[in-house]
């Protein structure tokens, strides 16, 4: 019996053994940048907002880069001009995170709340370094007319600009701060739920999150 329990015993430490490897290797696999995990937690260094921002609809949730990776591109979700008195523009922003800069192979993406209208658009990238700054192109009410909120956004990158396919309405406010660390690494948007009634708005408001 003693023999048995010793053999059991030794069958354990090599399963035990077994899953350390694998483990490691998968560790070793992330850290050297195959893949990274969401990091709806990251600890960030300050927040980037602007002041004209629209003020209908409700905050959705943070969401960050996986550590060690910065936003270095972006994409929006867009309607289209519809031509029916409910155009909404700006639905959502997507950024697309890396580990180096320049090197845009799998990249990890992360997005708040999103509108529920329009097509993303095509990736645009930092011809170099991260996202430092954004502003905000927003639509004022207007009043008993066909509100539309956040229409466009434009980045600051680390070296040059970056406009996005958003629409033309309304009118581009001034720049946020700029990032104090090394990039911005999460979003959250303000985002109005459909209304039921003909004048919808979608996106409202970003705040940007910087990340050293």
């Amino acid at each position: 019996m003693f023999q048995a329990s010793t053999e059991a015993m030794h069958r354990f430490i090599f399963l035990m053994l077994s899953l350390l490897v694998i483990t490691g290797l998968q560790v070793s696999v992330e850290s050297a940048g195959i893949r990274f995990e969401r990091s709806i937690d990251r600890h960030y260094k300050s927040e980037l907002t602007v002041p004209n921002g629209g003020g209908w609809g409700s905050w959705g949730q943070r969401d960050m880069c996986p550590a060690g990776t910065y936003a270095a591109g972006f994409s929006l979700r867009v309607e289209a001009p519809v031509g029916r008195e409910d155009d909404t523009a700006l639905n959502g922003i997507r950024l697309h995170c890396i580990h180096t800069p320049s090197l845009y192979h799998s990249p990890s993406k992360i997005q708040s709340d999103v509108g529920s209208w329009g097509q993303w658009t095509d990736i645009k990238w930092c011809p170099s370094g991260f996202l430092t700054a954004f502003q905000l192109r927003v639509e004022r009410s207007q009043g008993d007319g066909d509100d539309t909120a956040a229409n466009n956004v434009m980045f600051q990158c680390t070296q040059g600009t970056l406009q996005g396919d958003g629409t033309n309405w309304g009118d581009w406010g001034s720049w946020s701060p700029t990032c104090g660390g090394k990039g911005i690494c999460g979003l959250k948007t303000r985002i109005e739920l459909p209304q039921g009634r003909g004048d919808d708005t979608a996106l409202n408001d970003v705040i940007m999150f910087c990340c050293d």
